[in-house]
């Protein structure tokens, strides 16, 4: 039977696990943030599933639990954060502020997290800018997991991407998606869970096509849409990598290894004030008026709706949680 808890709940058992195995209180809030929004909004492959993650990366000595990120502004529009190998949401939460404050002012900013480990949801990263009244878009990779177009063996990472635009009445405007057919997570959730895989999505290690969950995390995924997500995988490799400073995704995997969680990484956040791009007065009327179309399509809803409409479900219901998960997270709270 599943395990009913309630958001505030995911919450503090997220903190307490990360903090039982070597996570300062702040480091484990601001990750516990990502976890519970997660599974608030049903987005279980970025919720507590991913806690033994970051607990592997913590007692493996990959992620330092007590680190202090640093922002540096390299130029007034460019707001670097150094994370000192943290968990992301704690470096974003360093550096939130000076991005909004820099994008307000100048009409744009981007920021350039380096030296730290991303293992969650990035539609939370970009949303945090939306209810600043800011359109924001984000970018990181990861390890070796999706076959470049043409080719049979993993090369790119999830690589995924996120948009937000802000809504004066109601919540903003989010998506979240990889350039791959289907995010890492999905998969092993549905290994977990044992379900087919739709066809399309991954291949075995010595190239055939499979719907099989376990077969496609032996092998690689496939990216959405053929050489297109290929290509927009590569455009952000080169985002979060070379343009920043940091790795790509074949580097991060061999300096990585077989480590569980997140490897080390690099994230681009870029804002926008959409005050001041000539628009000042009708920006948000206007985009009402694109989503009203779109709407009146049969059929139609805006990307992140469904997950916006569970996290109302979920604030006044709660979550339930897998039994086999829970039993695992009791045992790194007791170890």
């Amino acid at each position: 039977m599943p395990h009913h808890m309630t958001v505030d709940e995911i919450h503090n058992l997220a903190k307490s696990i990360l903090m039982k195995h070597g996570c300062s209180a702040g480091h484990a809030d601001a990750v516990a943030e990502t976890v519970s929004a997660a599974e608030r909004d049903h987005a279980h492959s970025h919720g507590l599933f991913r806690i033994p993650g970051y607990v592997e990366s913590l007692t493996a000595g990959v992620v330092d639990g007590n680190a202090m990120p640093k922002l540096n502004e390299l130029t007034p529009i460019i707001q670097q954060v150094d994370g000192k190998n943290c968990f992301a949401p704690l470096a974003l939460k360093v550096g939130k502020d000076a991005l909004v404050g820099a994008a307000k002012k100048f009409g744009m900013a981007a920021m350039p997290l380096i030296g730290v480990h991303h293992f969650s949801a990035l539609w939370k990263e970009t949303e945090m800018f939306a209810e600043e009244g800011l359109v924001a878009i984000a970018f990181t990779a990861y390890m070796p997991t999706v076959a470049p177009a043409g080719g049979t063996k993993p090369f790119y990472g999830t690589n995924p991407m996120s948009f937000a635009w802000p809504r004066k009445n109601g919540l903003p405007m989010v998506f979240d998606q990889a350039s791959a057919a289907m995010a890492k997570g999905e998969v092993m959730l549905a290994e977990r869970d044992g379900h087919n895989l739709p066809a399309g999505v991954g291949i075995t290690h010595d190239g055939k096509p499979t719907t099989d969950p376990s077969e496609v995390l032996k092998g690689c995924i496939l990216p959405f849409g053929g050489y297109k997500g290929a290509s927009i995988a590569l455009m952000i490799e080169l985002l979060v990598g070379p343009l920043i400073g940091e790795m790509s995704s074949v580097e991060a995997g061999k300096r990585h290894g077989r480590t569980g969680g997140p490897p080390q990484g690099g994230e681009l956040v870029i804002a926008f004030d959409p005050e001041k791009f000539g628009n000042r007065n009708g920006w948000a009327d206007d985009g009402e008026s694109l989503f009203e179309s779109l709407l009146s399509i049969e059929g139609t809803r805006l990307p992140g709706a469904r997950r916006q409409s569970h996290r109302e479900i979920s604030l006044q219901s709660g979550v339930d949680v897998n039994e086999g998960l829970m039993e695992q997270l009791n045992k790194l709270l007791e170890s």
